[in-house]
């Protein structure tokens, strides 16, 4: 028997079903691997980002993700290149989809009719997704925003409902503008942490705030 169409489980109707010790039985999910690309290169490599943006409250199932991924890394790769950026699943299918599963042969309305509205076995597993999350997430140079944006463009036919693609005005996968980051990466107050940054605040000891400044290439004392 075939998987169901993504039409039966598109609509968020009832509580969250994760896997458990009560829920036991429950197939992997079809996506496993969340990120593609240069995804160990350090933050300061990529500065642009661009997100695929849910416009809708819904389910995704795991085989929809798995399709928008892999849509969106062969575009990248062939637009793009395959150094020169880093693709991210910001979603996880953890909702279980359950399946009433009968007879359908020939006859079998006869010896199985069922009852409408039955508890299921669990079947699938899919993301529940709200207005204005984010489902995707590409950080690249600045001359390949416009491949990243084709590449989403092309993802959203493989995910139900409508999405809409964000150029970020941040510094790639962090939290601060493009301006800011520069800006104190200049002062030895931003410190890369992997694809991620950390922000070195005032306080503290007084010999660690000297190190990072007299370290910083553009504030050094004179």
């Amino acid at each position: 028997m075939g998987r169901r169409p993504a039409r039966c489980y598109r609509y968020q109707k009832n509580k969250p079903y994760p896997k458990s010790r009560f829920c036991r039985g429950v197939p992997d999910p079809k996506i496993r691997i969340f990120d593609c690309g240069k995804k160990r290169l350090p933050c300061n490599e990529f500065s642009a980002c661009v997100h695929l943006v849910s416009d809708e409250k819904e389910q995704v199932s795991s085989e929809g993700l798995e399709a928008a991924r892999v849509n969106a890394n062969k575009t990248m790769i062939k637009l793009a290149g395959k150094d020169f950026f880093h693709l991210r699943i910001r979603v996880h299918p953890y909702h279980v989809l359950r399946i009433n599963k009968m007879l359908t042969c020939a006859g079998a309305d006869r010896l199985q009719t069922g009852m409408r509205g039955a508890w299921g076995k669990a079947g699938g597993t899919a993301a529940r997704i709200s207005i204005g999350q984010v489902l995707m997430s590409i950080r690249t140079r600045e001359d390949k925003i416009d491949a990243a944006i084709e590449a989403f463009r092309r993802s959203k036919f493989k995910i139900p409902g409508r999405q809409k693609i964000h150029v970020s005005s941040r510094w790639g996968f962090t939290r601060f503008a493009k301006e800011d980051y520069e800006k104190w990466t200049a002062t030895g107050r931003m410190k890369e942490d992997g694809v991620g940054c950390k922000w070195m605040a005032g306080h503290g000891p007084l010999s660690r705030f000297m190190r990072n400044v007299i370290a910083s290439p553009g504030d050094k004392p004179k």
